[in-house]
């Protein structure tokens, strides 16, 4: 098998971050290597070869995606989505931090594969070390040949752009980002027509994640079937994972698609901490469903977490421990896409107000039997009924907390105090 880890391997470098000293590790060689061996047509058969799947959330088939781009239809676009936002996670900003310039000549094998002439990075607008570290990155690049014009005598031209954005949740939603790109509010489109068919500015568009683009040049260098050969049959290659929690090792790890997640756990992150034993835990951002410790023998596979109910999603493990309140956990994620809504639909907007407001009636110990009910209610009139997926992800970990934890919702009704942490103060005691 081929050297583990992939995206990872050189991190350790020093100045990796640099152009000169990325291209000494074998950086750019995959560009060069698409246009000497590929033509886009068959650049585009390997990467479906691969069956690489999209990192940023929805793990859609990347070669598939790119296929759906009408024929002889130009210009056309790629956008890189890294308005990294979903709670937990962060590994797009370690890929940036570290090799910025693996992203870039990702970002341009895919443009050369989908023959875009312009492409951007819609970086969020909190990362503006990561924005600057980019920028930095496509001017070293663009000096040395590999962005502008007749790109390393190929014929092909190509010009990167990097977008800020401003902050805003709703704008990791493709259709929402593309509006922003666009100048205008950012909020997400009525689907069809897709962004294949008509996306920034009217014309054929591709967004793909900060990490699928990064494994362009170690997909180009090595081969589809290669790659194909690394995790599990549906979920191939490798996948940076997010760690936070209740757990002795925060921080971003690769691992092989297909690892059971009690080896994450326990080898890279160091088990529970002290004292600590599992409760719950996401396995995949914020808007994800919990799972609970029966689950941790899963494969880090996105076939089987989802058949567990849940969804590897973007890549971020949150674990938390006994002491952790469920309910309390709900109402904060509640609070974040209540504040994130961009207001387009109704029942979004309203519903992860009134979500909101019964939240912190309950985690409060003061909310009734009767109010409690309306939770399934209020969810089932928000999830599948909005443009976009955030009004469902504002319900998903709540009835998922609510279905493996009743009985600690139940216990909060009239309680007068959140029961969980009024029981870890006693303990302390």
């Amino acid at each position: 098998m081929a050297e583990f880890p992939l995206l990872t391997k050189d991190f350790g470098t020093q100045d990796l971050h640099e152009r000169a000293v990325y291209e000494r590790t074998g950086g750019y060689q995959g560009l060069r290597e698409a246009f000497k061996r590929f033509t886009p047509e068959t650049l585009i058969a390997e990467v479906k070869t691969s069956g690489i799947r999209g990192r940023g959330g929805a793990g859609f088939p990347t070669g598939t995606k790119w296929s759906f781009l009408p024929k002889d239809v130009f210009p056309r676009y790629l956008c890189c989505n890294a308005d990294e936002s979903e709670p937990g996670c962060f590994k797009d900003r370690y890929l940036i931090d570290k090799s910025p310039h693996q992203l870039v000549e990702g970002v341009l094998i895919a443009s050369y594969a989908l023959q875009v002439n312009v492409a951007f990075i819609y970086i969020r607008g909190e990362y503006r070390d990561q924005r600057l570290l980019l920028e930095r990155a496509v001017e070293e690049a663009r000096a040395a040949g590999f962005i502008g014009k007749n790109i390393l005598g190929s014929g092909f031209d190509c010009d990167v752009i990097v977008h800020g954005g401003a902050g805003a949740y709703i704008c990791g939603e493709e259709t929402a980002l593309i509006d922003s790109l666009e100048g205008l509010r950012g909020q997400p489109r009525l689907k069809p027509p897709f962004p294949a068919v008509k996306g920034l500015y009217g014309q054929p568009t591709v967004v793909n994640n900060v990490e699928t683009l990064c494994n362009l040049p170690h997909i180009v260098q090595r081969g589809g079937e290669w790659f194909k050969s690394l995790g599990t049959e549906g979920s191939t290659g490798t996948r940076l994972f997010c760690c936070s929690g209740h757990i002795k090792k925060p921080g971003t790890y690769e691992m092989l698609l297909g690892t059971p997640i009690r080896e994450l756990l326990e080898e890279e992150c160091g088990g529970m901490r002290t004292g600590s034993t599992l409760k719950a835990f996401q396995p995949g951002g914020g808007s994800m469903q919990v799972l609970l410790p029966e689950h941790v023998d899963l494969p880090l596979d996105m076939n089987e977490v989802q058949k567990a109910g849940s969804s590897l999603g973007a890549g971020a493990m949150i674990f938390m421990d006994q002491d952790t309140c469920l309910v309390d956990v709900s109402m904060r994620l509640v609070d974040f896409y209540q504040h994130e809504s961009c207001g387009k639909c109704v029942p979004c907007r309203e519903g992860t107000y009134f979500e909101s407001q019964l939240m912190h009636k309950l985690e409060a110990g003061h909310a009734t039997p009767a109010e409690l009910a309306t939770l399934s209610d209020i969810c089932a009139n928000m999830d599948g009924r909005c443009f976009c997926p955030l009004g469902d992800t504002a319900t998903w970990f709540v009835m998922s907390a609510y279905k493996h934890f009743r009985d600690e919702f139940e216990a909060h009704c009239n309680a007068g105090e959140c029961p969980v942490k009024a029981r870890a103060r006693e303990r302390a005691a």
